[in-house]
This record gives structure tokens, C-alpha cells and sequence, in this order.
């Protein structure tokens, strides 16, 4: 007994009843053990470490009392605000009742009645719902389940997977499989699968003259291209639609989806939709695949799924799929892929409060009203020299930097011009988090028409200050 006690002996019990009051405390005690995501540690010996104690709307509140308005919705999670009172008190109530219970052969109200309002909402047909943990795992499960679809069909040979240049799916080594973002993939090339990659239908990449409809119809032809040599060995193509978010927030026209769903059909592969980020809402449209009415073959679901409460993720199918699997356990047909929390009753909860938030109240046409909003303001950086593009889908607008507009030349990547437009915003109270040198704006459903000009003069100002010197 004196080994297990140990560790609780010998630790400072005045952290624990005492924590830290201060940015600087808590950024000495974090720094002390914890490894972040997505950064280089040694960034901070430069870059303030930001310890948050409470959110309210879409504000931060860190432990100096100074408030950062969250214009990237804390990594494209938040919906309705932080510390939204509605969600908090459905989590609440869950909590008091059943916080969770195994997935295998057991079930409960929060996962049937989830699965039951992900079906009304999403395009027709899809009507099978398989949970996981987050985005990364949902593009695990919709892969896997691709893959073995076929195999269950008798088509072994179908093992591999077409992907868009400059695609992001996750950082799991099969979503970073299909993924085309070198920051995140080359480090793991040796470990991981190679897909087919087609050309991206971005809009910014299109040739001179080309409106982004045409580019969309090229891109199709060379995915046609693709297909008509490799179909027989490909399980499905993987898309984020209409927004390559990770990527650079890269946007293209709706009717590639259409296109690309006709393609899929005439060549016999799957077609997987990855909504974690672009669903609920970010595009100006619930699904971001509405808009072109096509329903996929798998949707991937997670983010905003629970308001950025919770973990959480849900992959969609079609009955068709469902019963490629369905059989006598001897045949060996069964998807034996799990996690611990599959269908974790907390997150099932503020997930059906986060949807009834839609339901109940007009979501998307004040989303409507505060893109315009935010389309107005922007509008004035189309002239700025260091600016190549600014674009919007829905509530997601982007700012392309580069070193020439002309030319479209970038700036070189290790300048980091965005880190400065990020220092910049802390320095003011907004949270901006470029993507290289990409400054967008993904910000929580509850910000008014004063905090969005608040965003963009914001970072009209951290742009200036990032292209200069």
C-alpha cells in the first residue's frame, strides 16, 4: 500500500486547493509537463502561453481578466456560445441520470434519439448512424467501412482511396492517408497508405478568366480521368465539401459535388462526405452537401455536432452498405471496429440540445445576416497589395496574403507572417489563428454585427502590421 500511496504523499497539495491565480502561474505549471497540439514547445519561450479560466458568449476570460473574442470558434467546435446555459444544463441533467455505459449489446435514450434526429436532418437515404470519439476516428470508421463493404461484396482488389490535392481529413494515420497537406503529412509518409490524388477544384487555383463553375467542371474531368483507371481498385473518393478547411480554407462551386455524385455512380465507388468541419450550419445551409443535392455514400459528422461541449462524432450510411454487413456471425461480415466511448451518453445529450437549438430557433437565417455582415466589412481588403483573395462560404470568409498580388507570390513560410496577425489579435482581445498565411474567420452563431467589426478591425490592423517589416 505504501507504493500506491506514494505519489499522493509526496505531491504539493497546495496546487490542488490552491491553483493558480494568474496567466504567469498557470503558463509555469503547464509548461512544466503538458505537450500541446499542433505547436512547436519551444514557441513559447516567445509566444504567450493563454491559460482560459471561464468562456461567456463568444469570449474567452483568461486569468488576468483579459477577454479575447473567439472569432475561430475554438477550433471550428463552438456553435452557440461558450458556456451556453441551455447546453450546460441538458449536460447536467445527463450527468444526474447515466454518464455512460458499454455500446456492445447495450443501449440508451440520448444514442437512439441522436441517431434518430441525425437521420430527419441529413439528406435522405442516409439512414445509418455508426458513433465515434471525434473527426479523426469518423474518417477511420467511413474508410474502414469502405474498404470492407467491398470486401464483403467479393471485391477484394477495391484497397485504395482518391483524395483532392490539399485535402485534410485528421491526423489518425488513416485519415492522414487521404489527407495532402505536407505540414502534417510528410513527417508520416513511411507509415501511411498512398491514395490517388485528384486535382482540387479550388476556385483560387483556376485558370485566368475562369469563374469557379468552370474550374469545378474541369477538376471533373480529370477526376473522370482518375476513375477510368483506377475505379476497379478504389473504394471511394473522400471530399470536404464546397470548404478544404485545414488546407487554407480553399472553396470551390457546389456543382462539383453534384458532378462528383454522378461520377461515383457510373464507376461503382463510394463517395465519402467529410462535414466535421463544414456541417451544422458553417456553410450557410445545414449540410454543407445540400447545396448540391446530393446525398454521399458515408457523412462524417463531429465539431459542432455538440456545441463544443463534448467529443464526439457520428458517421451516416445507407441501408445498402448497412446490409453488406448484415449476416450470420460465422461469415465473418461483422464491423469489429470500437471505441470506449462509442455512444457516450453525456455527448449524446448536448448533441440533441445543440440540434434543438436549430430547431427551435431561426440558426441559419441569422447566420445569413451576420455573413453579409461580415462580406461588407471585408470587402475593402480586395484592394489591399498583400491581398490576393478574400472569400467567403457562408459563415467562413478567408484573406489569401501574399508577398505579390500580381503574381500571387507567398510569402515566404518560414516568416511566419500569420504568426504576427495571431500576436497581434491576443494583443487586442481577439483569437485569430491563421493557417499559414491564411487569416479567416470561423466565429460562434451567438457574435453580433459590433464583435465581427470588432474581428475584422482587428485584423485589418494585424495585417498591416504582418506584411510590413
Amino acid at each position: 500500500m505504501r507504493g500506491l500511496e506514494r505519489p499522493w504523499r509526496n505531491a504539493d497539495d497546495s496546487r490542488m486547493s490552491n491553483p493558480p491565480s494568474s496567466n504567469a502561474a498557470f503558463a509555469k505549471r503547464d509548461l512544466k509537463h503538458l505537450w500541446h497540439p499542433c505547436t512547436q514547445m519551444h514557441d513559447h519561450e516567445s509566444v504567450p502561453m493563454v491559460p482560459i479560466v471561464r468562456g461567456e458568449g463568444a469570449w474567452l476570460i483568461d486569468a488576468d481578466g483579459r477577454r479575447y473574442l473567439d472569432g475561430i470558434s475554438s477550433w471550428w467546435t463552438n456553435l452557440f456560445g461558450h458556456a451556453n446555459a441551455r447546453i450546460a444544463a441538458a449536460l447536467t441533467e445527463q450527468a444526474r441520470t447515466l454518464e455512460h455505459v458499454i455500446f456492445a449489446g447495450f443501449t440508451h435514450a440520448p444514442a437512439i434519439e441522436l441517431a434518430e434526429e441525425l437521420v430527419r436532418i441529413t439528406p435522405p437515404g442516409l439512414d445509418r448512424v455508426f458513433y465515434a470519439d471525434n473527426g479523426s476516428a469518423a474518417i477511420e470508421v467511413a474508410l474502414k467501412m469502405s474498404f470492407h463493404y467491398w470486401l464483403n461484396q467479393g471485391h477484394g482488389e477495391k484497397t485504395r482511396f482518391i483524395a483532392l490535392s490539399g485535402s485534410y481529413h485528421g491526423e489518425t494515420l488513416g485519415a492522414l492517408s487521404v489527407s495532402d497537406v505536407a505540414l502534417y503529412r510528410k513527417t508520416y509518409a513511411p507509415l501511411l497508405l498512398t491514395p490517388f490524388l485528384a486535382p482540387s477544384p479550388d476556385a483560387y487555383e483556376g485558370e485566368p478568366g475562369e469563374s469557379p463553375e468552370q474550374t469545378a467542371s474541369r477538376r471533373l474531368g480529370e477526376m473522370r480521368v482518375l476513375l477510368e483507371r483506377h475505379a476497379h481498385e478504389t473504394c471511394a473518393v473522400i471530399v470536404e465539401p464546397l470548404v478544404q478547411c485545414a488546407g487554407g480554407m480553399r472553396m470551390y462551386h457546389a456543382s462539383y459535388l453534384t458532378g462528383l455524385r454522378a461520377l461515383c455512380d457510373e464507376f461503382a465507388v463510394h463517395f465519402i462526405a467529410d462535414e466535421i468541419a463544414v456541417g451544422f450550419g458553417r456553410t450557410g445551409s445545414l449540410f454543407a452537401c445540400e447545396q448540391a443535392d446530393v446525398t454521399p455514400d458515408f457523412m462524417c459528422l463531429s465539431k459542432g455536432l455538440t456545441g463544443g461541449f463534448l467529443p464526439l462524432s457520428a458517421v451516416l450510411t445507407t441501408t445498402s452498405i448497412y446490409e453488406a454487413f448484415y449476416a450470420e456471425y460465422s461469415a465473418g461480415k461483422a464491423f469489429l471496429h470500437s471505441h470506449s466511448y462509442t455512444g457516450n451518453p453525456l455527448a449524446c445529450r448536448v448533441a440533441l440540445e445543440t440540434l434543438a437549438i436549430f430547431r427551435d430557433e431561426p440558426v441559419l437565417e441569422r447566420n445569413r445576416q451576420l455573413a453579409a455582415h461580415l462580406a461588407r466589412r471585408l470587402e475593402p481588403l480586395r484592394e489591399h497589395s498583400h491581398v490576393a483573395e478574400v472569400r467567403q462560404t457562408g459563415m467562413i470568409a478567408a484573406i489569401e496574403l501574399v508577398a505579390d498580388k500580381a503574381s500571387r507570390r507567398p510569402f515566404p513560410t518560414e516568416e511566419r507572417r500569420g504568426l504576427r496577425v495571431y500576436l497581434h489579435g491576443l494583443q487586442h482581445g481577439v483569437l485569430l489563428r491563421p493557417l499559414g498565411n491564411v487569416v479567416y474567420f470561423m466565429p460562434p452563431y451567438v457574435v453580433t454585427e459590433a464583435e465581427i467589426d470588432l474581428l475584422v478591425d482587428t485584423a485589418i490592423a494585424g495585417i498591416q502590421r504582418a506584411v510590413t517589416g
